[in-house]
């Protein structure tokens, strides 16, 4: 009880340049949560759910989360959300986006220029609906 009288009695006799000093007034800002490894999110679990009504169906062979990271330059990995494979053989790297931030955008183009025997498609639900967007391979591949 006396410290907090203390800060306040403090804290009146300061001027309000003092206290930003002091840490007071100032805007806190939380860290972003991160996702956790291995776990879908709710979209992420919502196509999981349509891959696996494609996979009875026969559309599809088989599908895995989050198999494996791709190598895009030194310091610079892309971990798609679901490699699939086709009933023809074709493999396809799916990712699901409730909305895109630019990074992500950049590193699935450029992860569909470096790898062009894969597809690479991106998914995002709106109004009840899959919105599918292909990527094509630019010019540069390795």
């Amino acid at each position: 009880m006396r410290r907090t009288r203390r800060i306040l009695v403090r804290l009146i006799r300061t001027t309000r340049s003092e206290r930003g000093r002091m840490g007071f007034g100032k805007r806190r800002t939380m860290a972003k949560a991160r996702p956790v490894k291995g776990v879908m999110n709710r979209t992420e679990q919502a196509y999981a759910n349509e891959l696996e009504a494609r996979r009875l169906s026969g559309d599809v062979a088989s599908w895995m989360y989050e198999p494996a990271g791709l190598r895009l330059a030194a310091n610079t990995t892309y971990n798609p959300d679901f490699l699939v494979v086709l009933e023809d053989g074709t493999t396809e790297w799916h990712e699901v986006k409730g909305f895109w931030r630019d990074d992500a955008r950049v590193k699935i183009k450029v992860a569909a220029t470096r790898f062009p025997f894969w597809r690479f498609i991106a998914v995002t639900k709106k109004a009840g609906a899959w919105i599918v967007e292909e990527f094509e391979p630019k010019g540069g591949g390795e």
